[in-house]
């Protein structure tokens, strides 16, 4: 999640990508990813700041919903692409803002500050949210914000701080690594200066990490205005689950950057960038050369595909709604 400022080595063959799109609507060209005019179509509207869609393997589709208000915890909906219904699974999410499912279908979410549980957790199938790691060193979180579960089992998630009054108890903002088989969380690296969203590539040798400073750590304090750095960067993993060897793959100089994104079967990387200029869902390569470009309605925050039959289908959470746009694939 980042709050908006106006108030939230691999290498892939890609067949047939015929043109780079460039304009800042949501007419674009046939590049092989999107359809010619392709716009999201609303599926479901009425939150404040949505967040962190995931699909799980039978095709529900799960996002957060995160109230502004420190006293009102937030929930976590489901959409049905079949009914085409959406209820809430979890009335109670701490402040759960990006979520993502293991192997084994369960639910994994980042717990937020700003009066949620500022930890990594799980969410049960009653809906009841129980921590999996919660301190470091004995210290809370800064606020997890978004994850990505490892094709080896372990979970990297991001801890900035966007929003929260709770005190700051790390000098720094970092990629954790959480290890299922010991329990054990470590620092998989420090040199994100403000970790966001973060994918990983297919073969797991590759993670990605947004950084998007604002230039802003809770309620009490705005925004500086000078956004300090904005980019989409890749790390090599190391054998130990750290991530070595940064390398920037888009900056976007003082727009505002990625929030949350995905990374599909081929290695493609669709992200959210929020930036004012242009905002929507960009489509890149491994090696950050872009795509292709889908305008959203509003400011995105995140976006995931989904499973099975719904493979197809990109699932976007903007503004205070759920989006879905065909992708060809």
């Amino acid at each position: 999640m980042l709050r908006p400022l106006f108030s939230k080595s691999l290498c892939v063959k890609f067949v047939s990508i015929a043109l780079i799109a460039t304009a800042s609507n949501s007419m674009h060209a046939d590049d092989g990813i999107f359809a010619v005019n392709a716009e999201p179509e609303l599926l479901w509207e009425g939150g404040e700041f949505t967040e962190g869609v995931a699909a799980r393997s039978d095709g529900q589709v799960f996002f957060s919903d995160i109230p502004s208000d420190p006293a009102t915890a937030g929930r976590i909906l489901v959409f049905n692409p079949v009914s085409r219904k959406t209820h809430v699974f979890c009335a109670n999410s701490s402040k759960s803002n990006g979520l993502a499912f293991d192997s084994g279908d369960r639910l994994l979410a980042c717990c937020g500050a700003n009066g949620g549980l500022r930890a990594l957790c799980e969410v049960t199938e009653e809906g009841l949210v129980r921590g999996v790691s919660e301190l470091f060193e004995k210290k809370p979180f800064n606020s997890p914000n978004d994850l990505a579960i490892h094709p080896d089992g372990s979970i990297y998630f991001s801890d900035p701080r966007y929003v929260g009054f709770e005190p700051l108890a790390f000098p720094g903002m970092w990629v954790f690594r959480f290890d299922p088989a010991t329990g054990t969380t470590t620092v998989a690296t420090k040199f994100a200066a403000k970790p966001n969203g973060i994918g990983i590539s297919p073969d797991g040798k590759t993670i990605y990490v947004a950084n998007t400073d604002n230039g802003s750590v809770g309620l009490s304090d705005k925004p500086s205005g000078l956004k300090k750095k904005m980019c989409l960067e890749a790390f090599d993993m190391a054998h130990d689950g750290t991530l070595t060897h940064r390398m920037t793959l888009v900056d976007f100089g003082e727009e505002v950057g990625i929030d949350g994104m995905t990374v599909d079967a081929s290695g493609r990387i669709f992200a959210a960038v929020r930036s004012e200029k242009r905002f929507g869902i960009a489509v890149y390569s491994p090696t950050g050369k872009e795509l292709a470009f889908l305008k959203t309605p509003t400011l995105p925050s995140n976006c995931s595909l989904g499973v099975g039959d719904d493979a197809a289908t990109l699932y976007i959470t903007a503004g205070g709604e759920l989006y879905g746009v065909n992708v060809k694939i």
